[in-house]
């Protein structure tokens, strides 16, 4: 977006004489095109007059400027921001009414968003002016403050004693395997040893069985004998 032209006018030009503060010096050897700009980039009204090749007047328009009619076809204004004292010649006071009537409005426009402006940073200056200091003392504070400890201690204490029952709770559960795993075989064992328990018992009462019919056999056999003696 560039320079909108939105009012002209011819005038004569002249700039105050930067050595005495009171003469004026002509800037234009006629009346040349003196025009109002809205400078959209910028948001800002400009008064730009072209002499020839070069540019006589490139004043940005202030709250704080003021056109002053000083006869009844001359009016000034002084830019603080060129340094100068600007002067308009014109050929009617008609025209010198409407160019007056055209930099009132615009200075006013030039308040109005100075206004708008410095209200944006006002609201946004208190968001500024607090987050930084408390930024800066959160940032000191975990600095230089130890570390808050809790009842049970801190959050690396808790998860550490979390770790440790947690590994203490796996090795009792693997103790736990291991002895049910011998009280497996254990049991199995005594099985074992049960069964042949009762083997060899049943083995020893067939021998008693055995050895006493070999008895009663034997006593037989010795009856028969004496009878056979006798």
């Amino acid at each position: 977006m560039g320079l909108q032209p939105v009012f002209s006018l011819k005038a004569h030009v002249f700039q105050i004489d930067p050595a005495t503060k009171r003469n004026w010096i002509p800037a234009s050897k006629h009346a040349v095109t003196v025009s109002f700009f809205y400078d959209a980039g910028r948001s800002v009204y400009r008064i730009i007059s072209v002499g020839g090749t070069k540019a006589i007047i490139n004043s940005t328009i202030t709250p704080n400027m003021t056109f002053t009619k000083t006869s009844q076809k001359f009016g000034q204004w002084a830019d603080s921001r060129a340094n100068t004292v600007y002067g308009l010649g014109f050929a009617t006071e008609q025209q010198l009414q409407q160019f007056a009537e055209q930099f009132k409005e615009f200075k006013e426009a030039a308040r109005l968003v100075r206004d708008k402006s410095q209200e944006k940073f006002e609201l946004l200056s208190p968001g500024l002016n607090i987050s930084s200091p408390q930024v800066n003392t959160v940032l000191s504070e975990d600095r230089q403050s130890p570390p808050l400890l809790g009842v049970n201690g801190s959050s690396e204490d808790k998860l550490f004693r979390s770790k440790s029952a947690d590994m203490e709770e796996s090795t009792e559960k693997e103790q736990m395997r291991k002895m049910l795993s011998e009280g497996s075989i254990c049991e199995r064992n005594s099985d074992a040893e049960l069964f042949s328990l009762r083997d060899s018992n049943t083995k020893l009462v067939a021998a008693l069985h055995e050895a006493n019919s070999s008895i009663d056999q034997w006593k037989k056999l010795l009856a028969e004998i004496i009878l056979f003696l006798m």
